[in-house]
């Protein structure tokens, strides 16, 4: 507002002659408005992985920005472990196995109660159980790449001892394409649906605007910052990195009480949230009228109350004039 304010005009002896003075209009301002916000390029699936078992990591064969195919062995774990253990499983479902078979016939003769039949062949279906965990985890010492990606992050080295669950990579899915996060407020995500258009100006890609979509939006804030997460979904462009900075620029409908939109320089003697203009009457003198002013928007200022849709005032040449001086309008060229 510092820029676009005033000093209020000095006053001055009466001239019998008009003032020159351009001369607007009021219009009412749009039914809508752009929202602007910035945000930050990330891959539209970013997958953590990580090993179903403990471990020591055997061996990691991929680095941090590699692009890897679907089925790729990303990391491995030590396997001489696992394969110790399935050794001493499969050993344990022999032993149970045997021993089930010898206390069925001693059950069958008369020697050994139900119990104790019951409980030997609980022993075995355990061993066979436990032979199935073994070979799962035998299975999943290996990551492989659910699908063709790229490395985004990278948490383990060679002979690093993980935990089951453990993030050891995060891949980012490239056939789902690329979207802009854009943290919002509530008020402005409420504003925000599926499927709204947008423009995107990322610097590092292309210095004009990319058409871009609203693909996806938080059902909740984040406890953290209070903001909702919606995700504008980008066009595709080999020059697209996960964590790109950009602006986004989307169209919504206008909120509140109708405003008008005048001149930033027709205001003068600017106040907190409020200013001056000149209004034109029909006999062309002007008066001075306090008005409540609101945003201000490239070179035009919302006015959210003291004028009317269709008076004219003063845009031009306020420091000129005072209170009941006689103008000459000077109308804009269509």
């Amino acid at each position: 507002m510092t820029g676009c304010s005033v000093s209020e005009p000095e006053a001055k002896p009466s001239s019998s002659e008009p003032i020159p003075a351009a001369v607007a209009t009021v219009q009412p301002a749009s039914e809508s408005e752009v929202l602007n916000a910035a945000g930050t390029v990330r891959l539209r699936r970013e997958t953590a992985l990580g090993f179903t078992t403990d471990g020591k990591v055997a061996s990691v064969r991929y680095e941090e920005g590699d692009r890897v195919k679907q089925g790729a062995i990303l990391a491995a774990l030590d396997g001489s472990t696992v394969a110790a253990d399935l050794s001493v499983a499969r050993a344990e479902r022999d032993r149970a196995e045997a021993e089930y078979e010898r206390i069925a016939k001693l059950f069958k003769d008369g020697w050994v109660t139900k119990s104790r039949l019951e409980q030997s062949e609980a022993t075995a279906r355990a061993a066979r159980a436990q032979i199935e965990a073994t070979e799962f985890a035998s299975r999943t010492s290996y990551i492989r790449a659910p699908s063709s990606g790229i490395i985004l992050s990278r948490n383990i080295d060679e002979g690093q001892i993980v935990t089951a669950g453990m993030t050891a990579m995060i891949l980012g899915e490239i056939d789902k394409g690329f979207v802009l996060r854009v943290p919002m407020t509530d008020a402005d995500a409420a504003r925000i649906s599926v499927g709204m258009p947008a423009k995107v100006l990322l610097s590092a890609v292309s210095k004009t605007p990319l058409d871009a979509v609203v693909s996806e939006k938080d059902g909740r804030a984040d406890e953290r910052t209070g903001t909702f997460e919606v995700n504008f979904r980008l066009p595709a462009s080999d020059r697209l990195r996960s964590g790109q900075l950009g602006m986004v620029a989307v169209e919504v409908s206008r909120e509140g009480q109708a405003t008008f939109v005048i001149p930033a320089n027709a205001i003068f003697g600017v106040r907190t949230g409020e200013g001056l203009v000149f209004v034109v009457d029909d006999k062309d003198r002007v008066k001075q009228r306090n008005v409540q002013i609101g945003k201000l928007t490239d070179r035009n200022l919302e006015i959210l109350a003291g004028l009317s849709a269709g008076e004219v005032i003063v845009t031009r040449g306020v420091e000129k004039l005072r209170d009941g001086d006689l103008i000459k309008p000077i109308r804009p060229v269509r």
